[in-house]
């Protein structure tokens, strides 16, 4: 039960982390009510990959089980060069043994399903923009598109990489960065002949990467990473032939993947992140998820970092008066999130071929990899949250 009062929370965003930030909220008897400018939940790309630090917190909501019933049997890791030459191939047990939990990649559909079932689908309005922020003396005016203001004793801003409220929080107007490379994305049924079922099977070469996860539901999670100017042409029904030409010359796997993927359910992205900012709250609005802290997704730590930014909040919010406890989350997340965010980039711009001779040098260390040192990297992230030294 809580130890601070109940509180009345609007949460603008219905993804993952708003979702998660719900359920945190509601285990600690607060009040939520959650509003999404889309008319139906349709989430952004294929699939994501969990960490165990994001599924811990996950269990703590009570979905562990759930989770691990429809994610991908992800086992081990390899690279291979763009010809089909393995680089290097390695068991993941010794993460999972490290750190006590596994890792859950999953289809974005399921997961967000599982969440708003936990959350209450009662509790969401679809359809509905937030248009701004008031501060008052007692609170926070929400002002929406259809004419509505609402009234509650916090706002958590989990409304992604675009952000309305993220100029507001941080007294300035935030530019992403382009990370120099276009992806794409979506899914394919498993088979032998492109990877192991049980295997995150990555061919890399000339600053691209092509990759096979496996998500569950007999399925891989792809994508293609291919370093393009920003504002290149977006086709869909151009992106087979794009994909041909990319890739001419890659592993056989890689040909089969072009041509058996369905081009009308995939993603085509550019990708940003930003610069981490200082703070996440002002007044009583507080950012959370990629509203927070948008990062390349070369760590696969987005959809975590928003599951930690709930779980903490919530914690937060637990444990002292409300204004106390928005400067515990900003203490405890900011710094956090901006560790990773850096991460991520450099490991963005090596992967991606920022520097050629640093990527080339990434190519041979690769050839001599055990997995001593990705595995070390992948603990050092998912530990830094504090979530897998509880396990309650």
């Amino acid at each position: 039960m809580p130890t601070s009062p109940s509180l009345d929370i609007v949460i603008i965003g219905a993804g993952i982390g708003g979702l998660s930030a719900a359920i945190a909220l509601q285990r600690h008897g607060h009040r939520v009510r959650l509003f999404d400018r889309v008319a139906q939940l349709t989430p952004a790309g294929a699939a994501l990959s969990v960490w165990p630090n994001g599924v811990q917190v996950l269990e703590k909501f009570g979905l562990g089980s759930a989770i691990k019933a429809v994610s991908g049997d992800m086992q081990a890791m390899s690279y291979s060069t763009h010809q089909g030459d393995l680089l290097t191939r390695f068991s993941l047990a010794p993460l999972y043994a490290g750190v006590g939990q596994q890792a859950c990649p999953v289809a974005r559909t399921a997961l967000q399903q599982l969440l708003l079932e936990a959350c209450g689908e009662e509790h969401v309005t679809l359809g509905v923009s937030c248009d701004g922020v008031e501060s008052t003396a007692d609170g926070v005016d929400v002002l929406f598109s259809d004419g509505q203001r609402v009234k509650a004793d916090l706002v958590v801003a989990a409304d992604g990489t675009h952000s309305r409220l993220r100029n507001f929080v941080s007294g300035q107007t935030i530019t992403r960065q382009y990370c120099g490379y276009v992806n794409w994305n979506g899914r394919v049924d498993i088979a032998d002949d492109l990877a192991s079922p049980h295997e995150w099977a990555q061919f890399v070469g000339d600053g691209k990467r092509v990759s096979m996860m496996p998500m569950g539901n007999g399925q891989f999670y792809f994508f293609f990473d291919v370093p393009l100017p920003a504002g290149s042409e977006n086709n869909r029904e151009l992106y087979r032939e794009e994909l041909r030409q990319h890739f001419d010359g890659w592993a056989a796997p890689v040909q089969r993947l072009i041509e058996r993927l369905d081009v009308s359910n995939v993603s085509r992205v550019e990708i940003h992140d930003m610069a981490p900012i200082a703070s996440f709250v002002r007044d009583r609005v507080v950012l959370l998820g990629d509203a927070a802290h948008p990062m390349a997704p070369d760590l696969g730590q987005g959809g975590c970092q928003a599951m930690e930014d709930a779980w903490v909040l919530a914690q937060c919010l637990n444990h002292g008066e409300l204004d106390a406890a928005l400067v515990h989350y900003d203490e405890a997340r900011a710094e956090r999130t901006a560790q990773i965010m850096r991460r991520a980039r450099a490991r963005s711009d090596i992967t991606h071929g920022k520097d050629p001779a640093q990527t080339q040098a990434w190519y041979e260390e690769l050839r001599v990899e055990t997995g001593e040192r990705v595995i070390a990297g992948l603990v050092k992230t998912a530990v830094g949250g504090g979530f897998l030294d509880e396990r309650g």
